[in-house]
């Protein structure tokens, strides 16, 4: 097994089972756990003991997150990294076979080669966040179709109906009650929620939205910003042809908060109607402008954030 000073593990996780790689070494001995709680608690009491130098998992839409959890409530070095990273390794190495052991592995490898960040405690307290958030949106969806069906509906079933939008209409405030009590669990969190919806025209909604999607900004610069949220343009040239440069990647539900922030702000002239004028005027397509006004609104979030001060008119407030 390689050293404590680089003990690299892999954790891939399946409905019923862990498969965990004790090393990034072809030879590393690895393991099939039950994920059970008791299964999670003896992986994480023996990793404890091994004191690895960084454990990688890969995001499963969920499945991942009791052991995630408890992984950082016990103070282990953990990134949960998104699935495409790890098939790039694994394509950039000529391995395009699945199976559960060889995820763990290349799991393993990649910690190793690649050593992206570990997570913090309060990655966890931002799931939980997102989950309030998700089912928040659930909920209202079904409500919207209820009331849709209340309308058309034959008056013996209405009654019915309508008592369901109502018990709706409870659960939806006692998320944003729950919402609301775990943004202020924490100082750090709460205090990034504040500077966020501190910009003129981004609400509580948004704040937390921008907080949960984008939880980098502030800490890397423009140009990272505009290329992990999607909206950085390059250029499209191949020899002789010049076409119009695009954006490209990025994260689309990031992208899609940042989006109507940018719309949100451009009303309270935030990021000024001046600035997307100049863009139409000189021809550029309205989509441009937007995608324009997105990267400046970036900008001044990330200022804001990295500077841990609120936002100021004098400061903030940037002409074209």
């Amino acid at each position: 097994m390689a050293s404590r000073e680089s003990l690299f593990i892999g954790i891939d996780v399946s409905k019923q089972t862990l498969d965990v790689a004790f090393g990034a070494d072809p030879h590393a001995p690895r393991e099939t756990i039950p994920s059970t709680d008791e299964g999670v608690q003896l992986l994480v009491t023996r990793l404890q003991r091994l004191q690895p130098t960084l454990i990688v998992l890969e995001a499963t839409g969920g499945l991942e997150r009791m052991v995630f959890a408890q992984l950082l409530q016990a103070g282990l070095p953990t990134a949960r990294v998104q699935p495409r990273r790890v098939r790039a390794l694994a394509h950039a190495e000529g391995r395009q076979a699945k199976t559960d052991r060889l995820d763990a592995r290349l799991l393993a490898r990649f910690a190793e080669r690649v050593r992206p960040p570990h997570h913090q405690a309060t990655d966890e307290q931002r799931a939980s966040l997102r989950d309030l958030l998700v089912r928040r949106e659930q909920v209202i969806q079904m409500r919207t179709a209820e009331i849709n069906r209340l309308t058309a509906a034959a008056p013996n079933l209405r009654p019915g109906i309508q008592q369901h939008i109502d018990w709706l209409d409870q659960e939806i405030r006692a998320l944003e009650q729950e919402r609301d009590n775990e943004a202020e669990r924490t100082d750090e969190v709460r205090r990034k929620r504040e500077l966020r919806e501190s910009v003129p025209g981004i609400g509580a909604i948004t704040a937390l939205n921008l907080l949960l999607r984008l939880p980098e900004l502030g800490t890397i610069n423009r140009k990272e910003a505009a290329a992990v949220v999607g909206v950085a343009p390059y250029a499209n040239q191949s020899g002789a042809q010049h076409k119009p440069r695009h954006i490209s990647g990025g994260r689309r539900d990031g992208r899609s908060v940042l989006y109507m922030a940018t719309l949100a702000a451009t009303r309270r002239r935030l990021v000024r109607r001046a600035f997307d004028q100049r863009l139409c005027q000189a021809g550029k397509p309205r989509k441009v402008a937007i995608v324009a006004a997105m990267r400046k609104l970036l900008t001044i979030l990330g200022a804001i954030l990295r500077q841990q001060k609120p936002w100021d008119p004098a400061v903030h407030t940037s002409a074209p």
